[in-house]
């Protein structure tokens, strides 16, 4: 039998490697230094002209008591654009927490919508509240998407209410999930109750320092039910089994309906609401706060860089304090109470800032420890215009462009 013939196979060429020391495939696109640069600069400027022309295709004319809805109290983007509206109206601008914003009544219930009501100058004044916000928020919102907010007329409302324990501090070491946590200071100063990883709080740095992504964020909360567009997508209706009735849904066909806007008929809100009743209706008492030190208080201590920063920006800032509900704190801690509103006032006299703090309302008119009901805003407004250093700030010349 004859042995098999060996076949030899020539021997492989070699591949070239390209200056470098890299091989790239056959396939492989390279750019070049130039075509990196232009690619850069497309991307820049869709990245910042964007969100500037979505401003002109997007309807969005609010009256005058408008406040960013219960469902986009986390578009600040939108909030950014609600100022960015109101800047040039010579309005009074009303900041603070969903005190301000309005908790248990509708939008012609809120403080602002009263101040506007019975002031005889006419001013108009802005519910520039945001629910569920506190200090430390508010600090990242003021800085990062109030810059409009320069050389304005503006009343902050400080809340005692989230000094009323470390928990509501945020100073307590154990974590917690809490509202806002996107704006409040991601790295410095550190919050114990923050526990973010580090992915997460670079998003939430880049939302704040990037218009695109604010921008981004607001078509999702705005139009897509808080999620991405894949999310959405994949979103089930609950059942089971479940269906997915947005899967064949065109994206598009959402934003024909516009930016959401508050119900008619709230059933959480206003005189008729089953929460709009008074605090101790179902037999509450007066109960014991663990007061924090203002010494050592992270919320008294980011409520002071807000003031800071919006008297920087030359805003006339006004403080209203309260009006807390009195009549929740045990007697034995009165005094603790008044000696914090104490160090409060001193403060803010020591700083040039005009501040009021208004007299307990009656019992019946307080829905919680901080939040009036509409009988109390409209009682509370009219104390406030009647207020003589109220009056004489709200009379100095305007500073508005």
């Amino acid at each position: 039998m004859p042995a098999p013939i060996e076949t030899i196979s020539p021997p492989a060429k070699a591949e070239k490697t390209p200056p470098g020391g890299f091989a790239f495939g056959v396939t492989a696109m390279r750019l070049s230094t130039r075509q990196w640069l232009v690619v850069i600069a497309l991307v820049a400027l869709f990245v910042t002209t964007v969100p500037r022309l979505w401003k002109e295709y997007e309807p969005f004319h609010p009256g005058p008591d408008y406040r960013i809805p219960y469902a986009l109290s986390k578009d600040y983007w939108l909030y950014q654009r609600r100022l960015e509206q109101a800047s040039g109206q010579g309005n009074i601008y009303v900041v603070g927490d969903s005190v301000i914003w309005g908790e248990y009544v509708r939008p012609d219930g809120t403080l602002s919508h009263f101040l506007t009501e019975q002031s005889s100058r006419h001013d108009t004044y802005l519910n520039c509240g945001v629910n569920g916000l506190f200090p430390l928020a508010m600090e990242g919102l003021v800085r990062n998407y109030a810059q409009t907010l320069q050389h304005k007329k503006v009343i902050v409302h400080c809340n005692l209410l989230w000094m009323s324990s470390p928990r509501a501090d945020l100073s307590e070491p154990k974590p917690q999930a809490f509202n806002h946590s996107r704006l409040v200071p991601q790295f410095m100063p550190r919050i114990p109750a923050y526990s973010a990883d580090a992915s997460e709080r670079i998003s939430a740095f880049l939302d704040s320092h990037v218009q695109f992504f604010a921008w981004t964020n607001h078509l999702q909360i705005a139009y897509f039910d808080q999620h991405s567009l894949p999310e959405w997508t994949l979103e089930d209706d609950g059942s089971n089994p479940p269906t997915y009735p947005n899967a064949y849904q065109n994206p598009l066909e959402t934003f024909k309906h516009g930016i959401p806007t508050e119900p008619a008929n709230d059933p959480d809100r206003g005189p008729s609401s089953r929460r709009h009743r008074p605090w101790n209706t179902g037999g509450a008492e007066p109960t014991h706060f663990d007061w924090v030190d203002l010494d050592h208080s992270l919320q008294w201590n980011a409520f002071q860089h807000v003031v800071r920063l919006l008297q920087h920006r030359g805003n006339d800032v006004l403080v209203v304090i309260g009006p807390f509900n009195r009549h929740m704190i045990a007697p034995e801690q009165q005094a603790t109470f008044d000696a914090m509103i104490g160090q409060v006032r001193r403060w803010l006299v020591q700083n040039q800032v005009p501040v009021v703090t208004p007299d307990t309302l009656p019992s019946e008119m307080y829905a919680d420890a901080s939040h009036p009901l509409t009988q109390g805003y409209q009682e509370l407004a009219r104390e406030l215009l009647a207020n003589q250093t109220f009056a004489k700030w709200a009379d100095r010349d305007r500073r508005a462009k």
